[in-house]
């Protein structure tokens, strides 16, 4: 399941769980897209409940839309991600290194009112 919705102007709340298959992908993507067209400065809450690999073929898709999900990724500044895997933590802040102007932090899945306050302050 891959679920987003948009939580006022800047901000999407996405909700991740099991395995998604080529197809799955593909449409998370093109909403991940759609509802990101008009943000600007915008924040993320990104919640990984029941985080399984996805298909070869999803994952292929992913990598094909690579390119434009960079572009994606420069209309927000910050992603808190919630996640009872320490591994995700730490792969997800490992990201936000890797792309200028984004930060991004992990939480335990249990701290999503310490993950938005961190999403609505103005510094780290």
């Amino acid at each position: 399941m891959f679920k987003i919705e948009q939580n006022g102007v800047n901000r999407l709340d996405i909700q991740f769980s099991g395995k998604l298959d080529s197809e799955e992908m593909k449409r998370a993507l093109e909403e991940l897209v759609s509802k990101s067209e008009n943000i600007q400065n915008g924040k993320m809450l990104y919640e990984i409940i029941d985080f399984q690999f996805p298909s070869l073929s999803a994952i292929v898709i992913e990598f094909s839309r690579l390119p434009s999900m960079f572009g994606l990724m420069k209309k927000f500044d910050r992603v808190a991600v919630l996640t009872e895997k320490t591994w995700l933590k730490k792969a997800s802040e490992f990201e936000g290194v890797l792309i200028p102007g984004l930060e991004i932090k992990a939480f335990d899945k249990d701290q999503k009112a310490e993950a938005e306050a961190w999403l609505e302050s103005n510094s780290d």
